[in-house]
């Protein structure tokens, strides 16, 4: 098969004028479709986008190779487009895009067609190439070029197969590359690093993770004898094998765009020894070295939080179902006191609902912990974040205690494979399955009881029978005391004290007799958490202008809608960060007074019953309130005027980030 196989003339346009990467990848989308090879338009464009936020397929040097794989897809196909004027695409390099190639990919096992296009991905690394197709002055050109050029290429895995002899090299360097869907910029990736190694005289041989497997394996013998090994994967790669070896882990990126970089490090030793653990055998883009301590702890968290997110949605749904079945079928105000606490339970169906939703519930800190525990530890650091997490969730320390509980078994884990470098070889074996989860285990169970819960549970305790004292002498004070206590902690100690106390009320099954009970802090305050942050994560989702903003908002927008900030916290950070810190403190004492306004004057009910605190923020309102549609709707007037406050801030942070990325690409240029 040739590349002109995949390229039908209908599917390539040569004056193309786009003006955003959005309205670039629609337009290639309908010259794909007009290759008759897709079945469902909107099926491929969703994977053409769900692939581009995975990473950004602007590879530099004004080229750009989208690409999407599904059902929708009846045959490999290629679609072209030449834009003379270029346009923003978030290429690597933050040139514009001038050339872009989008490829369909059926979601079958005859995977014939990625060869053809992992030599076409490897073709566009040529200058002389590219621009020759730039120049093509009709499409029956632009075709014969890439059909010449095919027949004078090499196969990329022939070619890379093909390592010569290692006398007389300056070192010996092994290097494996792979992205999420082994189409393109894994070969792109071999490609540069094979160049640059060539360059500067070194023995290279690359390992491709590719849609159809794995090729150019490396060997046992190779990896003995190799000087350095460079890991440049997005996706899962085996790692058990470089054990005690110099390894470079990083991006398929920068594999294309870092090439030389990397070529020097490994030249110069510029790298850590990988140690294996046990039971640790891949590592993928989720799990890098480098990089600030703070982002290593905001990857270490979002570890916890990816896995923890399905267990919150799923379970939160289902209790919301629980609660609008009983809305339906039970009088609220009619039920007696002593039954209203059970609200969600009532009625038969309800109650089934509640169970399984409540189930999932009881997974949440233990995954949390056990995750982000892994992500520091690897594997054998899993079992003791569970039963931190587990301790926290039925102790008094909740959600901060699973937090401290991950990073504490993470860094246990650690320090005991520290210790364990010193025992003998015999007792060293015997470690990851004996000394780490028993002594592991152990200490971890002795920190929740001694450490964490003492501490968290008597904050939580102590600061709840001081509001109770309050609240029966000044409820202006009082009501003062708890937005600051909302606010000032990032959602700790201080800010589950105010949670808990607001809940009083209602949880004991009487009625709501007073406006500041926790369903009114829960959704006209803190709105997608503490500091109701769901603006600035939609702010930073849709304005973002950097890198890192844009990323950020990306992995945040989902968990804030569901009401789990930490990682919007964490990540910004919110932490210590003057310019948002502002807007973070102020914003819940505006909604607090425009929500406290509203409902005592009855524009919106009181709350009468405590929704999910999953739930998203118009729903939670409108059932916390007894099915309300006012509340939902002040709900969303206040997430807008969030959204508005927190803008000039989000604006300075993002143009200060964006600043910085800027003159590190100049420095690194």
């Amino acid at each position: 098969m040739r590349i002109t196989d995949l390229l039908d003339r209908r599917s390539v346009s040569l004056t193309a004028a786009p003006k955003t990467k959005s309205e670039t990848l629609d337009m290639a989308v309908d010259l794909m479709v007009k290759s008759e090879k897709i079945s469902n338009r909107e099926a491929y464009r969703k994977q053409v986008y769900l692939r581009e936020e995975e990473s950004t397929t602007g590879i530099g040097e004004g080229i750009a190779i989208p690409h999407g794989k599904c059902d929708a897809v009846k045959k490999p196909g290629l679609a072209a487009m030449v834009i003379k004027n270029g346009v923003e695409f978030e290429a690597l390099d933050d040139e514009p895009v001038t050339l872009l190639f989008l490829i369909a990919a059926p979601n079958t096992e005859d995977n014939i067609h990625l060869d053809v296009l992992s030599k076409l991905s490897v073709m566009l690394m040529d200058e002389e190439f590219t621009e020759s197709l730039r120049n093509a002055s009709s499409v029956d050109e632009f075709m014969d070029i890439i059909d010449r050029a095919d027949s004078e290429k090499k196969d990329i895995d022939e070619r890379l197969a093909d390592t010569g002899s290692t006398e007389g090299t300056q070192a010996k360097i092994l290097a494996v590359t792979s992205c999420p869907t082994g189409i393109a910029h894994t070969y792109m990736a071999a490609e540069g690093i094979e160049k640059a190694a060539k360059a500067k005289n070194c023995f290279i041989k690359i390992e491709t993770r590719g849609s159809g497997g794995a090729k150019n394996v490396l060997t046992d013998q190779e990896i003995a004898d190799a000087d350095c090994i460079i890991v440049a994967a997005d996706a899962k790669v085996p790692m058990e094998r470089f054990d005690g070896k110099k390894v470079i882990e990083c991006q398929v990126s920068d594999g294309i765009s870092k090439a030389d970089q990397l070529i020097d490090r490994a030249i110069n030793g510029d790298a850590p020894v990988y140690h294996a653990a046990a039971g640790s055998q891949t590592s993928s883009a989720g799990n890098k070295s480098g990089g600030s301590v703070g982002h290593k702890i905001y990857m270490q968290l979002m570890n916890g939080v990816s896995h923890m997110l399905p267990l919150v949605v799923g379970g939160g749904i289902l209790i919301a179902i629980a609660f609008l079945i009983d809305g339906l079928s039970v009088d609220l105000s009619a039920l007696p006191a002593d039954q209203r606490a059970n609200f969600g339970t009532i009625t038969p169906v309800a109650a089934l609902f509640k169970g399984i939703g409540g189930t999932a519930f009881g997974f949440m800190l233990p995954i949390l912990a056990g995750f982000i525990a892994m992500a520091i530890g690897d594997r054998p650091a899993l079992a003791l974040g569970l039963v931190g997490g587990m301790m926290a969730a039925n102790g008094k320390s909740g959600f901060l205690g699973a937090l401290l509980a991950g990073f504490a078994a993470g860094y246990i884990i650690l320090g005991l494979r520290k210790l364990c470098d010193k025992l003998p070889e015999a007792l060293e074996k015997i470690a990851p399955v004996l000394i780490y989860p028993v002594v592991g285990i152990l200490v971890m169970g002795l920190l929740m009881t001694f450490i964490v819960e003492p501490v968290m549970g008597g904050i939580n305790t102590g600061l709840n029978n001081a509001l109770t004292g309050m609240g029966s002498s000044s409820k202006v004070i009082l009501g003062i005391v708890l937005g600051g206590m909302m606010a000032i902690d990032m959602g700790g100690p201080f800010n589950k004290a105010a949670y808990v106390f607001g809940t009083a009320a209602i949880a004991a099954g009487k009625a709501a007799t007073h406006i500041g009970v926790e369903p009114f802090l829960q959704w006209f305050v803190h709105i997608g958490g503490s500091g109701a942050t769901l603006g600035l994560a939609i702010l930073f989702c849709v304005k973002a202008k950097s890198k890192y903003g844009k990323t950020l908002g990306r992995t945040t927008i989902l968990p804030s809608i569901f009401n789990i900030n930490e990682p919007m916290i964490f990540g910004a950070p919110i932490v210590l960060n003057p310019m948002l810190l502002i807007p973070f403190i102020i914003i819940p004492l505006i909604c607090a007074t425009i929500a406290w306004i509203a409902t005592s004057m009855h524009l919106v009910n009181c709350a009468v019953t405590i929704a999910p605190w999953t739930l998203p923020g118009p729903i939670g309102a409108y059932l916390a309130c007894g099915g309300d549609w006012r509340a939902a709707v002040l709900n969303i007037i206040l997430i807008i005027i969030s959204v508005i406050i927190y803008y000039p801030f989000f604006k300075m942070y993002d143009n200060e980030l964006l600043a910085e990325e800027k003159s590190k690409e100049a420095v690194s240029a």
